[in-house]
């Protein structure tokens, strides 16, 4: 057995002994006092029937009736007057005679008990009294060796133990199979993340429960999908970046040498300086993107917010997409409500919009449509950017907005981009408190939904 499953079995086996004895424990004691209970009324019951007759005929004849009765019995009656005279005993009346002495005040009629102290003392014993026409007469004194309460209580505590010896053995049968049941998952759980500690991230969890250690186990076998996502998607990033990287180096390389060791006409020489400046563009925007995931990642960006009036901020948009717009001949609709303020950075709201209409206007064909609506919905105020063009497969949509990673593939020129942009936009979304969605069919389209809440400063 291992050291989980033992420590589980010896601290379930604490507490369920702990319970078992302290229920055996208060079942017994109520056993034990119902049972000497169940012996003092029937004694006091005895001597009620012997005051019945006595009542009648309270003379000698009838008092030796009752003594001889007595004297077969495994009880003792003493019988005297009202004086505590004794008029007759079925036994030897020294062991009785401290009862009888004994001062108890008044005694109802349905008798009283006058000693049931079966733990220390020889005997228990009642009282009756004699009445006639309402005058008492004399008593009734009934005794019950307290042996057969002991021989009673014996045989009880027999059958306690054997109770108590059968419940801690099934006690312990159920706590060996159910502290493995809880820890055979933790185990393959532990031996799982090992796996994954080691690079291994191929690893499954047998399920046989959905209650916490089910969905621990699902948990772990998700972060084990997640990190060797992550792993894969980081080698693709390398590669990517190296591709990136060196394109525009070699680019930039060839066409220097050319510039330097050739010494083309000026036609010539002003479109290589074009592709140089073209690549340097590029390569100053790849290290940007770089940059600013970097902040994001150690907090060192600051978001200033501060009161913008959206209607000339999104024509202030319109007028700096127009020209690509243009190029593409695409239709352009900006639609939004007079009078919408929004707090807000303005630089970082220019950068996650831009970035959306610049991808919308990027992945849809010459002619279609990119439309841009802004409204307010009680204290929120949500941003709509929406095309009609590639749109993204299903299988792409849950890793969209993660790190490094492009829908586009191939790497072409005109398209594949760092994959860096829309990990910006979902970081710079989330920094201002507010949500971005994204809804997406192939061949269809897509819609980025950004929503600002509690927009009141």
């Amino acid at each position: 057995m291992n050291k989980l499953s033992l420590k589980i079995g010896i601290l379930f086996f604490c507490i369920i002994f702990g319970l078992i004895t302290l229920m055996l424990f208060l079942l017994h004691e109520a056993v034990v006092e119902n049972r000497v209970q169940e012996e003092l009324d029937a004694l006091q019951s005895r001597g009620n029937s012997h005051r019945t007759v006595l009542e009648k005929h309270f003379n000698k004849e009838i008092i030796d009736h009752v003594i001889l009765m007595e004297s077969e019995s495994n009880t003792d009656v003493v019988i005297t007057d009202e004086a505590k005279y004794i008029l007759g005993s079925s036994s030897k009346l020294n062991s009785f005679e401290k009862y009888i002495k004994k001062d108890i005040g008044t005694i109802p009629y349905s008798g009283e008990i006058v000693e049931e102290n079966w733990k220390r003392e020889p005997v228990i014993s009642t009282l009756s009294p004699v009445k006639i026409n309402g005058q008492t007469q004399g008593y009734v004194y009934m005794f019950q060796n307290t042996e057969s309460v002991h021989n009673l209580i014996q045989s009880l505590n027999k059958h306690f133990l054997l109770v108590g010896f059968i419940s801690i053995f099934v006690t312990i049968i159920i706590i060996i199979f159910l502290s493995r049941g809880i820890t055979k998952p933790l185990i393959q759980m532990k031996k799982a993340t090992s796996q994954i500690n080691k690079g291994n991230f191929a690893v499954t969890i047998t399920r046989k429960s959905d209650d916490e250690l089910g969905e621990l186990a699902k948990s772990i076998e998700t972060l084990a999908t997640d990190l060797n996502y992550l792993k894969r998607e980081r080698n693709e990033f390398l590669a990517s970046i190296s591709h990136e990287l060196r394109t525009p180096l070699t680019y930039i390389k060839g066409y220097a040498d050319i510039l330097l060791k050739r010494n083309p006409p000026q036609e010539e020489r002003e479109k290589y300086l074009t592709i140089i400046v073209t690549e340097i563009n590029r390569l100053n925007l790849l290290i940007k993107d770089l940059f600013e995931l970097a902040k994001i990642d150690k907090n060192s960006f600051v978001i200033n917010k501060e009161k913008i009036d959206l209607s000339i901020f999104l024509k202030e948009i319109e007028r700096k997409l127009t020209p690509a717009i243009n190029e593409k001949n695409m239709n352009f609709n900006v639609h939004f409500q007079n009078n919408l303020n929004l707090f807000a950075d303005p630089i970082r709201l220019e950068q996650i919009l831009l970035n959306l209409l610049d991808n919308a206007i990027k992945y849809s064909k010459t002619g279609s449509l990119v439309a841009l609506d802004v409204w307010k919905e009680k204290k929120s105020i949500h941003f709509l950017i929406k095309d009609n063009g590639k749109g993204i497969p299903e299988k792409d949509i849950p890793y969209i907005f993660n790190r490094f990673y492009r829908v586009e593939k191939s790497r072409k020129r005109s398209l594949g981009g760092t994959g860096l942009g829309l990990s910006i936009v979902q970081e710079l979304v989330h920094a201002h408190g507010a949500e971005i969605t994204l809804n997406s069919k192939e061949q269809m389209g897509s819609e980025f939904e950004i929503i600002f809440k509690e927009n009141e400063k």
